[in-house]
């Protein structure tokens, strides 16, 4: 089948690899000159299955009042006039019981861990370089009540078969010796040495290499206007320029802009882009910069060492659309680093970037067929919010089996829309 895949981020390539692989005709659509080029860009490098308990929790409520008009908060909530902040936000709250949390806890290890391995097959049948690294991730604590929280989190993935294992202050500093250097003391943590690390936007590229070598077709800097289609079945897109692009399947790939293609034909998608931002630092020589790649969960920051830089990302900013680069949420990305890394507080900064991350309320990604909502022929691979990386390869198989008709070996109710 002709196959039309809309957006070349790490989510949409995946998804384009999988299908030519299945012997489709794929071209994919992007407005960037290059794949990568905007959420998947400079992201926090981890794949990190262990990063599945979902921001809609039961403390998420009180968390982000506290955190409201603060603005270095890790989690920040810009109150527009825009109705779709707000319906997403009340969608948001019902996810926040524990039930709907521990519900989307599972769904996220199940896709987490089919991506990872998903990864890890591809990497060794492509031969792919991306600075990863298969050193696990700690989770690390400097507050005792965040630590004591954790172990319960930690074992409610270990039931879905994510082993996030408790760790003493001491065993946190063997895993990561450059922590010993911190400021605040460790107090405990939390390790999957399954989890990985790497930079998404090289392996993105690399991929489509190997895609474009399969007969992949790319066009770039080509924006999607419109989906077009008639009698309930979409037959296609069309581009700025005024062409229409026709394919038997459409794929929905562009994570944040993806509901503003559906919003013309009256379909309201629950997806809401969430900011997010980092700070990529040169790695002085002889430096005490961590080798494993860390999670900050107090600060909701993650740090991933790629080659000779040192990846610091994270926080949550809702405010539309807006990309611009605040300065005071890097300075407490920057000041964060000092705290935990002394010897890296003056470090060469190579890089600040914010990108819009797609989040759904409960942040487990939608995937499958829109036929069932009057749009046969379209298909979504959205919503992946902080974890387009983690699970990309595993929704790119996913939805390559679900258009084959093969059975991905996941229960898929909690990712259809």
């Amino acid at each position: 089948m002709r196959v039309s895949v809309l957006g070349a981020g790490v989510v949409g390539v995946t998804s384009a690899w999988y299908l030519a692989a299945d012997g489709h005709e794929v071209t994919v659509i992007d407005r960037q000159p290059l794949p990568a080029r905007e959420t998947s860009f400079a992201n926090g490098g981890q794949i990190s299955v262990s990063h599945a308990e979902p921001w809609a929790n039961p403390r998420a409520p009180w968390k982000a009042l506290q955190w409201l008009g603060q603005e270095d908060a890790p989690l920040l909530w810009r109150l527009r006039t825009d109705p779709a902040q707000w319906a997403w936000g009340l969608r948001f709250l019902r996810e926040c019981t524990a039930a709907r949390a521990r519900a989307n806890v599972g769904a996220i290890v199940s896709l987490g861990l089919a991506s990872r391995s998903a990864l890890q097959a591809l990497r060794r049948e492509l031969a792919l370089e991306y600075d990863h690294l298969e050193r696990g991730i700690l989770h690390f604590y400097t507050d005792s009540r965040e630590f004591e929280h954790a172990i319960p989190q930690a074992a409610l993935m270990r039931e879905f078969g994510c082993e996030r294992v408790p760790q003493t202050a001491a065993q946190c500093l063997a895993i990561e010796p450059a922590l010993a250097g911190s400021r605040q003391p460790i107090v405990g943590g939390t390790y999957t040495k399954g989890d990985e690390s790497g930079d998404a936007r090289q392996f993105t590229e690399a991929l489509a290499r190997h895609a474009a070598a399969r007969g992949v077709r790319f066009r770039h800097g080509e924006t999607v206007t419109a989906l077009q289609g008639e009698g309930g079945r979409l037959t296609g897109v069309r581009l700025a320029s005024g062409e229409s692009v026709s394919a038997d399947i459409t794929v929905l790939a562009l994570g944040s802009y993806s509901p503003l293609l559906l919003k013309p034909l009256g379909i309201s998608l629950p997806v809401y882009p969430a900011k997010g931002y980092s700070v990529t630092l040169a790695v002085p020589d002889g430096a005490a910069a961590p080798v494993v790649s860390l999670t900050d969960d107090g600060h909701k920051i993650v740090i991933s060492r790629l080659g000779q830089t040192l990846r610091v990302a994270g926080t949550a900013e809702f405010n539309g659309y807006d990309t611009s680069v605040n300065p005071v949420r890097c300075a407490a990305l920057r000041r964060r680093i000092g705290e935990i890394f002394p010897e890296l507080a003056a470090a060469d900064e190579l890089d600040r970037w914010a990108g819009l991350r797609p989040a759904t309320p409960g942040n487990v990604p939608l995937i499958g067929d829109m036929a069932a909502a009057g749009l046969a022929g379209l298909w979504l691979n959205t919503g992946h919010g902080t974890l387009g990386w983690t699970l990309a390869c595993g929704s790119g198989r996913v939805l390559a089996d679900c258009i084959a008709g093969r059975d991905p070996g996941l229960d898929l109710r909690p990712y259809r829309f």
